[in-house]
């Protein structure tokens, strides 16, 4: 597997109403570093407060360059949070690749630190 790294801003707006759960919200970024490009997306979430539980699932449109490889894919997200642990998936929707990333498979890991997002991509490319 090939490995990219870099960082990403990310905005979240609300698109269900105040209160309505599980929450939807609208979601966009910017990637630099070895992926580049823009992502817009739909997230759904969810919580039980008193348990300090937690759970999202997204949709996300990515266009723009994979190590100067330009083109598009879709990734899906599946989290779940606890106080004890979290687990986070991100997959690169298989056939979803068009452009030079035709073929693409991977999945992402994301790491927040000090309020910045940094992502390591491990994915393959189809000849």
């Amino acid at each position: 597997m090939l490995e990219a790294k870099g960082e990403f801003k990310v905005a979240l707006k609300p698109v269900s109403g105040e209160g309505e759960q599980p929450a939807r919200m609208s979601i966009a970024k910017t990637f630099t570093g070895d992926l580049s490009g823009s992502s817009t997306g739909q997230m759904m979430m969810d919580a039980v407060e008193e348990n300090g539980v937690r759970v999202y699932v997204a949709l996300e449109s990515f266009d723009g360059a994979l190590n100067g490889r330009q083109g598009s894919f879709l990734l899906a997200h599946r989290g779940t949070m606890t106080a004890k642990a979290q687990h986070l998936s991100v997959i690169v929707v298989p056939g979803s690749g068009t452009g030079a990333l035709i073929g693409i498979s991977g999945d992402m890991d994301i790491d927040i630190r000090d309020g910045k997002h940094y992502y390591i991509f491990h994915y393959d490319l189809e000849d």
